[in-house]
């Protein structure tokens, strides 16, 4: 089975509280913590062979940066409050919005995983940078919703805030 055929999951290193990440990156078992009723199978976990997308991870703290080095060099985990070793090979991509370089030159940012994170790096300029895909953005969505909702699809002209109708 292709990599391409299996799931995709995503953990938001911004959006989780550090206590609650390694859960919902790891699962967890019944009675680990208080509010774990039941088990949790974990991101990784649900990937089984396919990918984890890893957002915001500029923002996770040291401690969540090191768990997640670990299971990128070991390829296995274990649940939070398990003991039972779970073999991992999921493909991880990461994003994001802070310069990882000057994380690390502020202490903030583990080189290792930077390095171990950074195997192919793509860099997306924000969209501020890049004015010529404002106007063909704004062109798509107009054209979705107006499909979306059964209206006539109006056209932005270029470098002005004039609309016409299609």
């Amino acid at each position: 089975r292709h990599r391409k055929d299996c799931p995709f999951g995503e953990v938001n290193g911004a959006d989780i509280h550090e206590d609650m990440i390694e859960g919902e990156r790891f699962g967890h078992e019944e009675g680990a913590d208080r509010g774990a009723t039941a088990r949790k199978i974990g991101k990784s976990d649900q990937a089984g062979k396919g990918k984890v997308f890893l957002e915001e991870c500029g923002d996770m703290s040291l401690k969540t940066q090191a768990k997640i080095l670990r299971v990128l060099q070991e390829q296995r985990f274990e649940r939070v409050g398990g003991n039972k070793t779970i073999a991992v090979n999921v493909r991880v991509i990461a994003a994001s919005n802070k310069k990882l370089e000057e994380e690390m030159a502020a202490g903030t940012f583990r080189e290792d995983l930077y390095y171990r994170l950074n195997v192919l790096p793509l860099e997306v300029p924000p969209l501020r940078e890049r004015e010529g895909d404002v106007d063909l953005l704004a062109l798509h969505f107009m054209e979705y919703f107006a499909q979306v909702y059964g209206h006539k699809a109006k056209k932005i002209q270029p470098g002005g805030p004039a609309i016409r109708e299609r």
